[in-house]
């Protein structure tokens, strides 16, 4: 089942899939990096909804590792599931790495819930958030293969396909060396 992970090289905001994963942050209006990418390219809609749901049960801002989808407006995705990962303190990093492992976990279930089939993620907590780059990957590959292979039967039976959309060469080499050890994929 891990075949149905791939990575590619490229804009987040570009993928034709059922759902896009945002690297958001907690107040679900929009910042900087993937974040923002998404708000700009997806329109008005996406910040409508934001804020009905800040208005309503998200009042506080959403959690880390929590997920909530919206419409993905202008993007060439049916949806947009929001999570919202760690920022990296080396100090903390059981309960954190814990953290960005459900941001995997809960936006795979969100999809899914939705009726998706198909998800594209970014590197969650590895841009500005300062995660290591490879320790990211590792997580997030591990996280999205248990998933799929059965460790979370209300999501994994429903999708067909993951995708890892990583910006820039460098982190697409990262999240390529991970996949190579942790799930024994060559390209």
């Amino acid at each position: 089942m891990v075949t149905r992970i791939t990575l590619v090289e490229g804009d987040i905001t570009e993928q034709r899939v059922d759902a896009v994963v945002n690297a958001a942050n907690t107040s679900l209006l929009g910042g900087g990096g993937v974040d923002g990418a998404i708000h700009r390219r997806g329109g008005p809609q996406i910040l409508e909804e934001c804020r009905r749901l800040r208005a309503s049960h998200w009042g506080k801002g959403l959690p880390v590792g929590r997920a909530v989808a919206t419409t993905a407006g202008r993007l060439p995705a049916r949806w947009v599931v929001h999570t919202v990962g760690p920022v990296y303190l080396a100090e903390e990093y059981e309960e954190r790495a814990g953290l960005l492992a459900s941001c995997y976990r809960e936006s795979l279930r969100t999809a899914a819930e939705l009726g998706a089939r198909t998800v594209a993620f970014p590197a969650v907590s590895a841009g500005i958030y300062g995660w290591p780059p490879a320790d990211a990957a590792r997580i997030a590959l591990g996280t999205v293969a248990r998933v799929l292979d059965g460790g979370d039967a209300r999501a994994g039976a429903e999708l067909a396909a993951v995708r890892f959309v990583l910006f820039g060469e460098e982190m697409y080499g990262v999240f390529e060396r991970a996949r190579r050890e942790l799930l024994g994929q060559d390209e």
